[in-house]
């Protein structure tokens, strides 16, 4: 007796949503040129090698059992996954990667990337796109570990990497802010490391999996509070439950509706470049879904929106 595998072929299963459609198995013949008997063979083949019965024989209707219901569906969804492979496949054929991964570090605007990324799919490409939410070090990590293909939001030390080529994003203005019930609300400016160091810290985790990761900001013997994102630090901050810098962009409306006090220290941060980056040759050696995204970071509109007010969005 055959197997399923051997009789669940895209033809038996086409055959199957033909007999489906025309509503008899006289009918179906006919669409597909075959006689009765040959059609009623290949049905029964398929519910031996299934051991269930697929149409109810009572009528004559060809009115399909629970099970041959179940198979109609699945097998309408295997065709199209078939289908859908074999477009990939040949546009993959074309230059496109079968797959993109982004590392996207907290800082940088989801709403942006989100924006790209319904831009990229309006073209309807082959390419899978996968994003990976990354922070401070381990954002160049997933690019030089191989784990990722373009990151955005590294440093400028992204340039040193073998292998990896980057250009500036832009640059980010960090400041200190607290909740407005925080006791450094009120302290005299600016203040100074050691009023700073009496009081906890929010910091964001670094992702990097091998190393201690960077942290900025903290003071020795400081109490932190780790959090896991940009987004996160934020909204620790304007419970109170700690101080700590931010960008700028982040929290200007928060400063303006009075959740956020700006605060300035002794040791101010400034501007912070950030770049992004990418594995690879020159344009033209790479995959055309990651030339995309470059062509799309080539607009300062677009690298200015990733560093942008609702990066925390």
């Amino acid at each position: 007796m055959q197997s399923p595998r051997d009789v669940l072929t895209p033809d038996a299963l086409r055959m199957l949503q033909t007999i489906a459609h025309c509503g008899s198995f006289a009918a179906a013949a006919r669409e597909l040129g075959l006689v009765p008997s040959s059609l009623t063979y290949r049905v029964r083949q398929i519910e031996d090698a299934l051991d269930v019965l697929l149409f109810d024989r009572s009528s004559r209707q060809a009115k399909m059992t629970p099970a041959g219901a179940e198979l109609l569906r699945e097998g309408s969804r295997l065709l199209l996954e078939i289908d859908a492979v074999a477009n990939r496949v040949k546009r993959v054929a074309t230059g496109w990667e079968s797959q993109l991964t982004v590392a996207v570090d907290t800082i940088v605007s989801k709403t942006t990337v989100m924006e790209l990324c319904e831009s990229f799919y309006s073209q309807s490409p082959p390419t899978r796109i996968r994003l990976r939410d990354e922070t401070l070090s381990g954002t160049l990590e997933a690019l030089t570990s191989g784990q990722a293909d373009l990151a955005i939001g590294v440093g400028p030390d992204a340039a040193t990497s073998a292998g990896v080529h980057c250009k500036p994003l832009g640059a980010v203005q960090f400041v200190y802010a607290v909740a407005p019930h925080h006791p450094l609300a009120n302290a005299p400016e600016p203040i100074s490391d050691d009023t700073l160091q009496k009081h906890r810290a929010v910091a964001v985790a670094d992702s990097v999996v091998r190393g201690g990761g960077l942290t900025f900001g903290l003071l020795s013997g400081q109490d932190v509070f780790t959090v896991a994102s940009m987004q996160a630090k934020l909204d620790a901050q304007l419970r109170g439950l700690g101080g700590g810098y931010l960008p700028s962009c982040m929290i200007g409306r928060y400063v303006e509706s009075g959740r956020l006090v700006v605060k300035k220290t002794e040791r101010e941060r400034g501007l912070a470049p950030i770049h992004y980056a990418w594995r690879g040759g020159k344009a033209p050696a790479l995959g055309r879904a990651l030339r995309w995204w470059l062509a799309q970071l080539e607009s300062p509109t677009t690298r200015a929106a990733l560093l942008s007010a609702n990066a925390s969005a």
